[in-house]
């Protein structure tokens, strides 16, 4: 079965390959490299023993996409492909719903029109918002107070719109929380192009001396010690989540809601612990002012997954901490 993976040589998508690759997969991988190197490809490869085929490729660009599903017959695709960051979000808006929302568009009438149907999707939890309860369910509020979470949820909605207009669709829909950690090789993890917009590669970054300190945004919400709290996820559990997706999807036609976590709330302050605990660095912070849309704690209920797919997180804190440092220590400056 052969699966294209969209954004596949960023930091999810990259681990993803491993897992699908080990399982049996053939893989072809779409990325515009925007946020991530053509050497975390390389470097599956190598982990893998295999060779991926390649298109530096936007979702944006339809014809492009055209190109790639007649030159592999594409059974699957795993989409990763999509702008990630809150805060910038919140400053270009447009540019969030034209690539996140657009180009699954584009991407669903590609898939249409080559008759490919089985679609795995990476939303997000940021779908929900500022939650009212915790730990949160898949039948929570929806309520997303960004353009970032919002692109998410369109697409959400977008894709039931698709299954009831068609027997045909088997859709998986993943709501995951915050993954960090990196494949225990070191040989691969998280690399951003630019200053880091997520807290393991930002202190990662601070540990190895290559920036001077970490930004705190906010010491003030109503948490234990005043930093928000997450549910922190192993990027490899994560994977693994996608592969456990697939494998149902392949079953039945269905569309499938299901969140990835942990059930585990830690707070910036807990994090920064652990990674001192693991590097034997001492991590500067200083505390700035919250960012726009941040809320104060956000944690998943996983039973669904479980019940539905089989799967469950399996890596604690120690263990994202400490692959984390194994990925930034061997490879300071990333790709």
């Amino acid at each position: 079965m052969r699966i294209l993976v969209t954004g596949g040589a960023g930091y999810i998508g990259s681990h993803t390959c491993i897992e699908l690759i080990e399982t049996g997969y053939d893989l072809v991988v779409l990325d515009n490299l925007c946020n991530s190197s053509f050497e975390s490809i390389k470097r599956v490869e190598t982990l893998t023993g295999t060779t991926i085929p390649f298109y530096k490729t936007d979702i944006l660009d339809k014809d492009g996409l055209r190109e790639i599903f007649k030159e592999n017959k594409i059974d699957g695709v795993v989409h990763f492909a999509g702008l990630k960051a809150v805060g910038e979000s919140v400053e270009m808006p447009l540019k969030y719903y034209e690539n996140n929302f657009g180009g699954t568009c584009n991407l669903i009438d590609v898939m249409t029109e080559f008759g490919c149907y089985i679609f795995v999707f990476s939303s997000s939890a940021t779908v929900y918002g500022d939650p009212s309860v915790i730990p949160i369910r898949e039948d929570s509020k929806l309520n997303a107070i960004n353009p970032y979470g919002r692109s998410k949820l369109m697409i959400e909605q977008f894709l039931q719109d698709i299954f009831s207009s068609s027997p045909f669709w088997r859709l998986g829909v993943l709501r995951y929380f915050n993954p960090i950690g990196a494949h225990s090789s070191g040989f691969i993890g998280e690399a951003p192009n630019s200053i880091p917009n997520n807290l393991i590669p930002f202190i990662s970054q601070v540990a190895v001396g290559k920036l001077k300190k970490l930004n705190v945004f906010g010491d003030n919400y109503d948490t234990p010690d005043g930093t928000g709290i997450r549910d922190y996820i192993h990027v490899t559990d994560l994977a693994k989540g996608h592969l456990a997706a697939l494998k149902a999807l392949e079953k039945k036609s269905q569309i499938m809601t299901v969140n990835l976590g942990t059930g585990i709330g830690y707070s910036v302050m807990e994090i920064i612990k652990t990674f001192e605990e693991v590097s034997g660095k001492k991590i500067p912070y200083e505390v700035v002012d919250r960012r726009p849309g941040d809320i104060a704690k956000c944690y998943a209920d996983p039973s669904y997954a479980l019940e539905l797919l089989g799967w469950k997180a399996e890596l604690d804190l120690h263990q994202m901490c400490e692959d984390s440092w194994r990925w930034q220590s061997k490879n300071p400056n990333g790709y």
